[in-house]
């Protein structure tokens, strides 16, 4: 047997548990199969995951309406909102509890803990509720309280704005043809709730003139029952004749204005003393058309502004919102003329499934960009075999990857495609370990290939197995983060983690058969390549690092850098506090819509509040990247996930209004929407004030939502109190520079007349409390009292009875309406009831059972950031209002007036407070690691070492791009302590190696930095092309900063700090040894 032999086999017996899987796959005929199932789950993955823009978020709110007319916000707040407080507060899984109690009722909304599955958290809610509905007063007018899930998947992917550039083309046709579409598009698979906006609902309007109605003697009840009872039809019943059953059935519906026309409601008699009836047409202006609408929608472009309807749609929990969208589409495409008349015009206003599309082709075309970079690397670096075997090993484990994340439940979204894009740079790091290792010792040339694999996989392969480990230790507590911002980041730890598992597994498996079939040997080397000083590396190193090893200035070299390396820490550290580094949550994202929220003052009118949409419309048709608007008065845009944490959705007043602004697409502008936004604001604020209207100009936020970006939270003894601190603080804001969008949940005073009713006289008169107060409400507001039945109608029509509008307006005219006394004479109702003028009262909120005033606003300005305007009122709030300031733990309110801080500052607090525990979490699974690997107190904290020279790079990155540090920017900050621990596991356990084989301990802890600076290089350019490819994205670009400043500042400095602080630390240990 030959001495090549024997060392073969010794070499395979030495082998550890990497270069044993090596030489097992190496010649395995399963091993190409293995690589080819994994392109092929991952080809599955990339057809069956869905596509959505954004993660999906399992949060449930749940609102809670109690009704409760008539009676005032104090007295709801005591007998119904306290009470279902209780109950509801006694669920558990339930984070936060607001209440409203406003004249009509309650509307408690419940916010579970993230995570809380949406059925267990809705089935727990309506079983707490009315199991204990024996604690609500039923007795007192109390309905029964209507509970409305509410969840991501509730908000629209797509709404259609429906208008027409002809004029006879009417908003109840726009509504006829909505109604016909909703039923249309609700047979297409996956669609969910479908609803029309700005809709002119058919109503059959019986308005009775008073006079007439006084002259004849004819009363509200009197008509409402005509109406009823010929309304009514019997059930079909059955007659048998000449033996055949006939079904009969007797009467028939009301079908026709003139069937309402010709009903009989008084007789009366002629001069000639005959009996004539007086028909209903007699008494009422009756009318089928839309009734005078509380609400309205418009379409606006450069052109015009036209009447609309906007159709609502949403999707299904877990369907792909890019498949949905395209089937909506294209069903319109396929009705269009058939559905849609040829005059009416159908604008896709919304259509989240194209910018879901969009973003994933576009993070795709980035991954595969990233991929081919981190290969063009490999080829320039080590040649163009290697760069194909790390290549195929690198699609294999993204595809692995992408079915990992499909089976794990993540959808195909920015987050979970940034992930990967991110991830590409420490994916490759274990194949370009080890196939620049294979490389290196075929440089060598002592073995033959097959031989040489399992060595050089195996003498990395400890490294490399510690190295990945750390990095997932580092990422993976991330996916613990709390609130909205951990699963809505989740997918990065979680994607990352799992695809550094899936490339190990590939170095080892996949790696060792692509370099014996693809690799080839290399020309026998030369004896001054061979020798230790041949190699450039090696002179370059020996002259780095042995002034700090060797000479008498050594010790003093060694200290004058590790003052240089705490000084530069200090300056980086100190960036953030001389404001040089805006902190932030996350920056804004340049989105393709904003909105404008409208608050005119209470009491306002519709038609008024449509008046100032349409001034504000004017001014933003003059912004050259504003496409189209729809303007919504009396109701809400359709909702995005801003909206639904926001509660848009309830903006149902005259008062309220919304515009929908879309802009061109990002390609035809150069201005990202926000800086439109803050360009703007100042001039649709302006055209506000004139009107006494709050004008707020609202972005789509970058990451989970908040109630508002700056929220005070005012609490105190009594009512007065809050709303007077609550004013206070509001002029405080007012006060402090660039904060902008500032409002307080306070209505404005609006007026209300109480119509009190004389009971005794009443009673003794005869006529019924409720008959006065029905003819009142009727006469002004309408009543419902029965439907017309007309074929083929989508929506019902009901018959509504109320006065003329002439007397509507002449509240005299009302109270001079005549009920019959016990003794048939009219008694007008002016002389049993008395006007009380007031004003409405304020609604009452609680948050967790505790009431309190809410006051919020924005920032704009050169910082940006809202932290910084909370933090810059907190002195003043403190020395001039004496106000007790709270930022975490919620005051009672009992025996103080305290300030409560919410909105961004909670969730960047509870985000930066997760996110440094799991930092701290990471740094300690890492330390048990690297002790288990190299049994030693003292090594780990070498290793270890490099992590805090990461700030040298990240913060003055920040500073030089002017970008804010956000929660991507702390991620990355967290993912380089497992990244650059790798670097300083190569070098030590090299440094080790070589002294075990004889080296003198100088000498090894050169050559590391020599023979490891390769694929140290390599692996850290990896990860920064990887980062690069995300640069540019508003969001995550913190997070490519923090990578690319961090890896390239940090890795230059491990290869020299690491050797260096190791041979200062453990001299005395190798020294006398190999003296």
């Amino acid at each position: 047997m030959s001495q090549d032999n024997h060392s073969s086999q010794d070499s395979a017996a030495k082998l550890g548990i990497s270069g044993k899987i090596a030489q097992k796959f190496q010649s395995n005929a399963l091993t190409p199969l293995l690589a080819i199932l994994g392109l092929l789950l991952g080809l599955f993955a990339v057809l069956v995951t869905p596509k959505e823009e954004e993660p999906q978020i399992d949060v449930t709110f749940a609102d809670v309406f109690i009704p409760y007319p008539g009676a005032t916000p104090a007295e709801i707040e005591s007998l119904v909102t306290f009470p279902a407080e209780q109950v509801i507060s006694e669920i558990k899984g339930i984070d936060t509890l607001y209440s409203f109690s406003q004249p009509g009722g309650a509307l408690i909304i419940a916010i579970f803990d993230v995570g809380v599955p949406r059925n267990e958290a809705i089935v727990k809610l309506y079983n707490q509720l009315y199991s204990n509905m024996d604690r609500l007063p039923s007795g007192a007018g109390v309905g029964q309280p209507l509970i409305k899930p509410r969840g991501i998947d509730d908000v629209p992917i797509v709404s259609l704005t429906l208008w027409s550039k002809n004029p006879a083309i009417s908003a109840e046709q726009l509504t006829h043809v909505a109604h016909g579409l909703e039923t249309e598009i609700k047979r297409i698979p996956g669609t969910k709730e479908i609803y029309t906006l700005g809709k002119h609902e058919l109503v059959l309007n019986v308005r009775m003139n008073p006079e007439k109605m006084n002259f004849y003697g004819v009363t509200f009840d009197a008509i409402s029952s005509v109406l009823h009872n010929h309304n009514h039809v019997s059930p079909e019943i059955s007659l048998v004749q000449n033996n055949q059953e006939i079904k009969v059935q007797a009467g028939q519906f009301l079908q026709t204005l003139d069937d309402v026309k010709q009903l009989v409601v008084a007789i009366k008699q002629s001069d000639s003393g005959h009996s004539v009836p007086v028909f209903l047409e007699d008494i009422a202006e009756i009318s089928l058309k839309s009734d005078i609408p509380s609400e309205g929608v418009w379409h606006s472009n450069k052109e015009n502004i036209y009447p609309a309807v906007t159709i609502a749609i949403g999707k299904q929990a877990g369907e792909n919102a890019v498949n949905v969208a395209d089937d909506v589409i294209t069903r319109l495409e396929q009705i269009d003329n058939v559905l849609i008349p040829k005059d009416i015009e159908v604008t896709i206003s919304r259509n989240y499934g194209k910018t879901a599309a969009d973003k994933s082709n576009t993070l795709i075309f980035k991954l595969i960009f990233a991929t081919a970079a981190v290969v063009l690397l490999v080829l320039l670096t080590m040649g163009a075999r290697e760069a194909v075997v790390v290549g195929i090993a690198i699609i294999i484990t993204l595809a692995i990857t992408l079915f990992a994340s499909w089976a794990w439940g993540f959808t195909l979204n920015r987050v979970s495609l940034f992930a990967l894009i991110f991830s590409i740079g420490i994916l490759v790091d274990d194949a370009i370990v080890v196939v620049e290792n294979i490389h290196r010792h075929m440089v060598l040339g002592k073995r033959k290939l097959s031989e040489l694999i399992p060595i050089a996989v195996d003498e990395v392969g400890g490294p490399t197995i510690l190295a990945t480990f750390t990095v997932i230790a580092a990422l993976l507590p991330m996916a613990f983060v709390s609130g909205l911002m951990g699963p809505y980041m989740s997918p990065i730890p979680i994607n990352a983690s799992m695809g550094m598992l899936i490339s190990l597994v590939i170095a080892f498996v996949i790696t060792p058969w692509l370099s014996q079939r693809l690799l080839k040997a290399h020309p026998e080397p030369t004896a001054e390549k061979r020798a230790p000083t041949g190699n450039p590396m090696n002179r370059i190193f020996q002259t780095l690092i042995s002034p700090f090893l060797i000479g008498q200035h050594a010790r003093k070299a060694r200290a004058m850098l590790t003052i240089g390396i705490v000084a530069c820490i200090g300056i980086a550290v100190a960036l953030p506090a001389l404001q040089l580094v805006v902190l932030k949550m996350l920056p804004f994202d340049n989105k393709s819509e904003l909105q404008i929220i409208v608050d005119m003052p209470e009491g306002t009118p519709v038609e008024q509040t449509q008046k100032v949409l349409k001034e504000l419309s004017l001014s933003l048709h003059q912004v050259d990247e504003v496409d189209n608007l729809q303007l919504y008065a009396g109701t809400s845009a359709p909702m995005n996930f801003n909206g639904l944490v926001r509660h848009y959705f309830l903006r149902n007043s005259a008062e309220l209004g919304d515009i929908q602004v879309n802009l061109v697409n990002k390609s035809e502008r150069e201005r990202d929407s926000h800086q439109i936004a803050l360009a703007i604001r100042p001039q649709l604020q302006e055209i506000g004030l004139r009107h006494h209207a709050n004008v707020k100009v609202i972005e789509v936020p970058p990451g989970p939502p908040v109630w508002s970006p700056i929220l005070a939270e005012v609490y105190g003894p009594t009512h007065e109190i809050r709303q007077q601190a609550a004013n206070a603080l509001q002029e405080t804001f007012r006060q402090t520079a660039d904060l902008i969008d500032i409002d307080i949940y306070l209505p404005f005073e609006q007026e209300k007349w109480v119509v009190k009713i004389d009971r005794s006289r009443a009673s003794i008169e005869g006529i019924a409390y409720e008959s006065i107060v029905n003819l009142i409400a009727t006469s002004i507001g309408g009543k419902d009292v029965s439907y017309l039945h007309i074929q083929q109608q989508k929506e019902p029509v009901p018959i509504r009875l109320s006065l003329v509008e002439a007397a509507k307006m002449d509240f005299e005219q009302v109270l001079n309406l005549k009920l019959l006394n016990r003794s048939g004479y009219a008694i007008a109702i002016t002389e049993l009831v008395q006007i009380s003028r007031g004003t409405i009262d304020a609604p009452i909120i609680h948050k967790n059972m505790i009431p309190m005033v809410m006051v919020v606003a924005d920032m704009a300005g050169k910082l940006d950031s809202p932290l910084y305007g909370m933090f810059n009122m907190v002195g003043d709030i403190r020395d001039k209002l004496k106000f007790n300031q709270y930022y975490i733990e919620q005051p009672t309110g009992l025996n103080e007036v305290a300030v409560l801080w919410d909105g961004e500052w909670k969730i960047t607090y509870e985000t930066f407070r997760d996110m440094g525990i799991a930092y701290a979490v990471g740094m300690i699974a890492i330390y048990l690691l690297v002790v288990a690997q190299f049994r030693s107190y003292i090594v780990p904290l070498i290793i270890m070492a490099p992590i805090p020279l990461t700030v040298i790079g990240v913060m003055p990155g920040h500073a030089l791009l002017g970008a804010q540090f956000t929660a991507t920017s702390m991620i990355g900050m967290i993912a380089l302590a497992g990244i650059i621990v790798r670097n300083s596991i190569l070098l030590v356990d090299f440094i080790n190696q070589q002294t075990q084989a004889g080296m003198p301990f100088e000498q090894a802890v050169i050559n590391s930095g020599a023979v490891r600076a390769k694929p140290i290089m390599l692996t850290a350019f990896a990860a920064m092309i990887g980062a690069l490819f995300i640069l540019d994205d508003p969001i995550f670009n913190g997070l490519a900063i923090s990578l690319i400043f961090g890896i390239f500042i940090s890795t230059i400095l491990t290869l020299v700090v690491i050797p260096v602080l190791y041979y200062a630390v453990m001299k005395k240990q190798f020294t006398p040894s190999h003296s």
